[in-house]
């Protein structure tokens, strides 16, 4: 079974090509022109066990709001896509990831119905790399969105805004990779007393 999607999207302000295997190795390329975003990609793919390939291009000029938010919306499409009906996995996963003096946890349950809870904690707002600190929550709720997941991330800890993201990227990784895991128990069963997510 091919746990896979490639999907595109074009708007009047981005235009992104977008390929996710589930079941990767964090091999890819991510190329979206915001530096720190490229890093967070990175990082998820690695820590999530994904394969992902991201192409974007955005109008930088105005910030990275744009490009970031919709790089979520098309990875949560492509999420949903690769998950099909979501029979045989997992379903919850949770992850705390502490990054030097940073520490962040993220608890996901890919139930069908969308909500993204975060808390920014001790999170300051700057810029890192092109990327405003505030943009974490906006990839994270875009993700969820478009899913059908819940997300529940919080920055619990930290200092430095760049290690704070980054936990909170990583812990959203490690919960997304034990949620998409396929359950060898479940013998493809949907795993919901409703029968379907």
């Amino acid at each position: 079974m091919s746990r896979r999607a490639d999907l595109s999207r074009t708007t009047s302000e981005t235009e992104i090509d977008l390929g996710l295997g589930l079941d990767g190795s964090g091999a890819g390329e991510r190329r979206t022109g915001v530096g720190f975003f490229d890093h967070m990609l990175d990082s998820l793919a690695r820590h999530g066990g994904l394969d992902l390939d991201v192409e974007a291009r955005g109008d930088l000029a105005t910030g990275a709001h744009h490009t970031v938010e919709d790089v979520g919306l098309l990875l949560g499409r492509a999420l949903d896509e690769a998950l099909a009906d979501r029979a045989g996995i997992v379903r919850f996963g949770d992850a705390t990831v502490p990054m030097d003096e940073a520490r962040a946890a993220a608890a996901i349950d890919l139930s069908g119905r969308p909500l993204c809870v975060f808390e920014a904690g001790p999170l300051p707002s700057l810029v890192i790399g092109g990327f405003e600190t505030e943009l974490c929550e906006e990839f994270m709720r875009a993700v969820a969105s478009t899913s059908r997941m819940t997300l529940h991330v919080r920055v619990e800890a930290g200092r430095s805004a760049h290690h704070m993201v980054e936990a909170a990227f990583k812990a959203f990784a490690r919960a997304l990779r034990a949620a998409v895991a396929l359950d060898p128990d479940a013998a493809g069963r949907v795993p919901s007393t409703k029968g379907v997510l």
